[in-house]
């Protein structure tokens, strides 16, 4: 029985005495609550800060990612296979029902959009501009782009509509008003002439301020008569239920459909602007490494100070018999608890705001918001509140925390119990 007793205590002790330098290191924290309470506030303004800037790039990333999606690519496009290295309308393919199902059965995908896009010169009179024409059906269309809601004249296309809806700048540039004629000139499907007088259903103001000045939007069977392309699509634009799904959704597509059709996502399709969001979330990065070398420095120094002052302290409690290990033990659990007080306290209040934050953006006035317009962006300061931008601050700063408990710990195991007692 004594051996059995002697064993267990054996497998208990080095818990127990873990438990008992953690009580002793909460304790510890509280006997200079200034002290603590400085060094935790450093913490917590540091990841608050952190938090709240990640937060607005993130904001502003996903709608740069909504204004791709939502109105112009979608998340991703099926074409025939040599259509996106050569747009012409004689790499188109025919519309065929199978396909459509095929996509449709990805649990994933919530409608699926054709279209048939081309170019051509748009004219009225004697003014005449390059346009990008797009053939759509109605309905759908407007699910994904909510074109309905940027009509500001007229009406939208019926599903076998014969006139056109254009764009602001276009209908300015060539002195167009609704029920007036615009003249298209184009080349057909394998090189047969396309040309016809269109009446203007109503006018757009397009977010892109590009296609605000070139775009035309004509009912898709009224395109593919325009353009000698009978039942003919350039792309079927794939809508996703949840954007996470995304990539998943994509594999599985690029799974199923084979030659001679082709699956790319947005950032296949829009390689600028994946490019431009890295390089902007780079220089971010850059921006929250000098914040956290500020909150490190400023714990750090905290900590030395805590050191210096506690030195006797620590030669007492060595002298009159505690291992050096376990006094090396208490002052890491002192350190890891003033960093973990700092980040739930810094996440517990970014969350409520950023949530805030989102609901209600920060706009932009003056000559901010007309450059912002002007780059085809809504004049306010957007947020988000996805997951990451509060985890990965509190996993950096846990890190870094880690990283300044070594100094005490180092300091705790080459502590000279003469010199500290006589300091």
């Amino acid at each position: 029985m004594k051996q059995e007793n002697n064993r267990r205590s054996f497998f208990c002790s080095p818990w127990e005495g873990l438990r008992e330098a953690f009580k002793l290191a909460w304790r510890n924290l509280w006997r200079n609550k200034r002290r603590t309470l400085i060094t935790v506030s450093s913490i917590f303004f540091g990841v608050l800060l952190s938090a709240y800037m990640t937060s607005m790039q993130e904001g502003s990333y996903e709608k740069m990612v909504e204004i791709v999606v939502k109105f112009y690519s979608g998340y991703i496009q099926v074409h025939h296979e040599e259509y996106w290295e050569n747009k012409s309308i004689n790499n188109t393919f025919e519309y065929d029902q199978a396909l459509t199902d095929k996509i449709m059965v990805n649990k994933d995908v919530d409608f699926v959009i054709p279209r048939l896009e081309s170019f051509g010169l748009a004219s009225s009179e004697e003014l005449t501009k390059g346009a990008i024409v797009f053939g759509i059906d109605p309905e759908p269309e407007n699910q994904l782009t909510g074109i309905l809601e940027k009509i500001t004249k007229g009406n939208y296309l019926t599903k076998n509509d014969d006139g056109v809806i254009i764009g602001e700048g276009l209908a300015s540039y060539l002195k167009l008003q609704l029920n007036d004629t615009l003249v298209m000139i184009s080349q057909g499907f394998h090189g047969v002439s396309a040309a016809g007088k269109f009446p203007v259903r109503g006018i757009i103001k397009h977010v892109s301020p590009e296609l605000n000045k070139t775009i035309v939007y004509m009912a898709l069977p009224k395109c593919q008569e325009f353009f000698s392309a009978e039942n003919r699509l350039t792309s079927l634009v794939v809508n996703i239920k949840d954007s996470d799904m995304m990539r998943r959704t994509l594999r599985n597509l690029k799974n199923d459909i084979q030659s001679p059709y082709s699956v790319m996502s947005w950032e296949e399709m829009q390689p600028e602007v994946v490019q431009q969001i890295e390089g902007d979330r780079a220089s971010g990065v850059i921006m929250k490494a000098i914040l956290y070398m500020v909150i490190a420095f400023g714990v750090l120094g905290t900590i030395m100070m805590m050191i210096a002052e506690r030195k006797r302290e620590f030669g007492v409690m060595v002298s009159v018999g505690m291992k050096k290990g376990k006094l090396a033990t208490i002052l890491l659990f002192e350190t890891i608890l003033i960093g973990l007080m700092g980040i739930a306290s810094g996440i517990l209040v970014a969350l409520p705001l950023i949530q805030i934050q989102k609901a209600n953006p920060i706009p932009f006035t003056g000559q901010a918001a007309q450059m912002m317009e002007e780059f085809g962006f809504e004049p306010y300061m957007f947020f988000s509140s996805t997951p990451e931008v509060f985890y990965h601050q509190a996993i950096s700063v846990f890190v870094l925390t880690i990283i300044i408990a070594i100094y005490p710990v180092i300091a705790a195991l080459r502590l000279k119990e003469i010199k500290a007692l006589h300091s």
